[in-house]
């Protein structure tokens, strides 16, 4: 019988010689295990830090969004306040009154979006729905209701109060 018939069925299919492989010794797989652990710990620690550092200070003062003819009832228009990175969603209801909320679920911060006609806020993320007069939950994981921006109406522009401002 010759070598390569005596071979086990494994190391005819798989041949390789065990002093040409590179071993990887338990210390040096617990070592990378350890690091790459470390990492996604570091990652993940540095995500929920920049979650609730404060951002940059909120400007107070009013700020135009649109005028009122270029939003029809039941659309939308998204914004944000100048020297801040935060999304805003102004809402025109069905009922002819603004609202302004900030556009990140209170869950997970997921974008939200009007649903027209229904009266709600839907974050798709996780089945979330808000009260699109008020901001509060109605159904879903969310926590705590939308953060709003009060909304002022002069004569055909539609304002809103920065998050520092004083109500009027």
């Amino acid at each position: 019988m010759s070598k390569e018939q005596t071979l086990p069925d494994w190391q005819r299919d798989f041949p390789y010689r065990q002093d040409e492989a590179r071993l990887v010794t338990r210390r040096e797989f617990s070592r990378m295990l350890c690091l790459i652990s470390g990492a996604m710990v570091a990652g993940s620690a540095y995500v929920v830090a920049r979650a609730f550092w404060p951002q940059g200070a909120h400007h107070a003062g009013r700020f135009l969004v649109c005028k009122r003819d270029e939003l029809e009832a039941g659309g939308t228009r998204t914004f944000r306040l100048p020297g801040d990175n935060t999304p805003y969603i102004l809402i025109h209801l069905e009922s002819g009154v603004f609202k302004a909320y900030e556009q990140k679920c209170t869950h997970l911060s997921c974008a939200v979006f009007y649903k027209a006609g229904t009266g709600k806020i839907e974050c798709p993320c996780h089945n979330g729905w808000f009260d699109a007069n008020t901001g509060d939950v109605l159904q879903g994981p969310p926590p705590r209701p939308l953060p709003a921006l009060q909304v002022v109406e002069e004569e055909d522009h539609i304002f809103v109060l920065g998050p520092g401002t004083k109500t009027v």
